[in-house]
């Protein structure tokens, strides 16, 4: 089975964005996707360019055009969420961003009335219908084939650095997880979801594809949902290890480190470079270390054992990549990995309003809400809760709100 790729441009780049709407009296996911994508679809297109239906009708998602820099990408998203939110205002929601919403139960919330999804919760059952999680993916151009699963394997070890400063889900159905990112694990149910496969090449990827769609595990390349996985049709290859993101400078972080790992991964295998295979139980335990602990997590970094701080290999990784940042015009926003961690991961700054709420999360929601409209908080919160925080009995354990 031969799967075109259509090369990019190299270093091109394009963002996803997935939002959740809230009713801004209860603080619940509330439908209405449907009549805001379709309030705001131009007139004679059959759906709205950059604004569209994901699973549930809580959710829109926002995608850019193809851009060059981080700084387009994130404007092109700017430009797209204020239709959608103006939409959004005149029936009563609001729009933020995070991997989970804090308290609504999945077992409420309407699929959308599209085929993919109909068909998606048939074949998948439960496990699709509380696939209540939102992400940010970021595909970056890459010009030949034969550069993709490299470029996808060498990404593999900054899954617990992209995961731990993107991790936004501490909360789900109204408990603490005492995850920093639940998102993670709830996605991983997914059989074809989870760390890529280690493929050598693109014949394997192929390979490996056309055995999935022969043996009726998939219909189409689009439903394998790796953390990082090449794209076929867009040329790209796209990390979707991200949890979603309630700002659009986290965004911009998460977009400069992305663009930045995939153009110097390019540039190596331009000079005759191999690029690294990290062993696969190194990449596992990464990312449960992540997803478990944030940016509080100790990575593995060889296969000797050897630990270091995910804070400092942020920083460190930082460094590495700045001059390739400068050559993409993106080191304004690569700085930002600094800012993060100044005023914690949203994930922390979500525990720190539900306990300073007493255990109500809608504390929680009203800050993701400001976020969305105002930015990054000029300091992060005076406590930081470093587990998770004392909520209703009815929650396992008693550490939930």
């Amino acid at each position: 089975m031969q799967i075109p790729f259509t090369s990019s441009e190299r270093a091109s780049l394009g963002v996803e964005w997935e939002l959740q709407l809230v009713d801004r009296e209860s603080r619940e996911l509330s439908a209405g996707a449907v009549e805001i994508l379709e309030e705001i679809r131009p007139d004679g297109a059959e759906e709205h360019p950059k604004a569209k239906h994901e699973l549930l009708q809580s959710t829109i998602e926002v995608i850019t055009g193809v851009c060059t820099t981080v700084e387009e990408a994130t404007a092109d998203l700017a430009g797209t969420v204020a239709e959608v939110a103006a939409a959004a205002d005149r029936r009563g929601l609001g729009l933020l961003c995070a991997g989970t919403h804090p308290f609504t139960d999945w077992q409420t919330q309407l699929i959308s009335p599209k085929e993919r999804y109909l068909q998606l919760v048939e074949r998948m059952q439960w496990l699709a219908r509380r696939l209540q999680i939102f992400g940010v993916h970021v595909h970056v151009g890459v010009r030949s084939p034969d550069k993709a699963m490299p470029i996808v394997n060498a990404l593999t070890q900054y899954v617990p650095h992209l995961l731990a400063l993107s991790a936004s889900s501490p909360f789900w159905v109204g408990c603490d997880t005492g995850l920093a990112s639940s998102r993670s694990k709830v996605f991983e149910a997914m059989p074809t979801a989870g760390l890529p496969h280690q493929l050598p090449d693109w014949g394997a990827f192929e390979t490996y594809m056309e055995t999935l769609i022969a043996t009726g595990s998939i219909q189409s390349v689009r439903e394998v949902w790796w953390d990082i996985r090449p794209h076929p049709g867009f040329g790209t290859v796209e990390l979707r290890i991200c949890d979603g993101l309630p700002t659009l400078e986290e965004i911009g972080v998460v977009a400069a480190i992305s663009q930045c790992l995939v153009e110097q991964f390019d540039t190596q295998l331009d000079r005759g470079y191999t690029l690294p295979t990290p062993p696969s139980w190194i990449l596992r335990e990464n990312k449960w270390r992540a997803a478990r602990y944030g940016l509080d997590a100790d990575v593995i970094v060889d296969e000797r054992g050897t630990v270091r701080p995910v804070r400092q290999a942020l920083l460190d990784l930082a460094e590495d990549l700045a001059p390739t940042a400068r050559r993409l015009g993106c080191q304004a926003e690569l700085s930002g990995v600094e800012r993060i961690l100044a005023v914690g991961a949203s994930y922390q700054r979500q525990r720190a309003a539900a306990l300073e709420a007493g255990g109500d999360l809608r504390a929680v929601v009203d800050g993701l809400l400001t976020e969305l409209r105002d930015g990054l908080p000029a300091t992060g919160p005076a406590t930081r809760p470093d587990g998770p925080v004392p909520g209703p009995a009815a929650c396992a354990g008693g550490h939930a709100a």
